[in-house]
């Protein structure tokens, strides 16, 4: 029987009791109603999970830690999605499987042909939810590690960022580039400590000039089979096919 996971930002150590916040006593209790005594997986994204026993008090909920079980299901190399700010709740639906898939960073990108546009208590606002998501999915999905949200900036800042080492691979996806996919993981396979990096355009695609920052930058232009992908298909698509290719499912 799988047991309840729950992720909860505190310090976790075998032996103790703690409690729990507010919200997800709530939860646990008015809308889970778990039962006194119930058993559940607890973990903070620092690695592993905890077994725990909850003790109802009043509208509170204590979990007494029972045992640490040294259990990650992370992706052996990192993977950041770097994504064209899109409309709707298709960031929600980006942030959800990026986690499923196991991607490291989400890295929303204010571009030139975003429709999304964010600023001030409603930019806080979707990144603080844009993280409650990727934490939720990692309940779901049994990672023990969240994927990290980043505030969204644009092309050239977030470039300007990237760290510079010799294995970190950045792919611009673009549907007229000559390379493949194959040609763009070239040699990626044989490297300890890689890190892939994919730009993904919004609804809009990339503008010329994006396109010119990241091939500056050293990008790879790239191009992922025959058809055009949506916006929020591509990322999955993409980190499937490469962990698949190289070997890292």
């Amino acid at each position: 029987m799988n047991l309840p996971r729950f992720f909860c930002e505190i310090d976790l150590q075998t032996g103790t009791t703690v409690e729990l916040s507010t919200e997800l006593a709530h939860y646990m209790l008015r809308v889970l109603r778990l039962k006194d005594q119930s058993t559940v997986w607890l973990f903070n994204g620092q690695g592993g999970q905890f077994l725990a026993s909850l003790q109802h008090q009043g509208k509170g909920v204590l979990a007494h830690i029972l045992e640490f079980q040294a259990l990650e299901r992370e992706l052996p190399q990192r993977i950041t999605i770097a994504q064209g700010l899109a409309s709707g709740d298709k960031m929600d639906w980006i942030a959800e499987k990026c986690t499923e898939v196991g991607v490291s960073a989400l890295a929303p990108i204010a571009a030139r042909y975003s429709v999304l546009q964010l600023q001030g208590d409603r930019l806080q606002k979707r990144i603080q939810h844009w993280q409650k998501v990727a934490r939720s999915a990692s309940e779901q999905c049994g990672r023990n590690k969240v994927m990290h949200v980043s505030p969204p900036q644009q092309l050239a800042a977030f470039l300007q960022s990237l760290p510079a080492t010799p294995h970190t691979r950045v792919i611009f996806c673009d549907p007229d580039a000559e390379h493949d996919l194959d040609s763009a993981l070239s040699n990626v396979a044989t490297w300890p400590d890689a890190h892939l990096v994919f730009l993904i355009g919004p609804e809009g695609g990339w503008s010329e000039e994006e396109k010119a920052q990241a091939l500056a930058a050293g990008a790879l232009s790239m191009r992922f089979g025959a058809r055009i992908l949506r916006t929020e298909t591509a990322a999955i698509a993409l980190v499937s096919a490469a962990s698949a290719r190289l070997g890292w499912l």
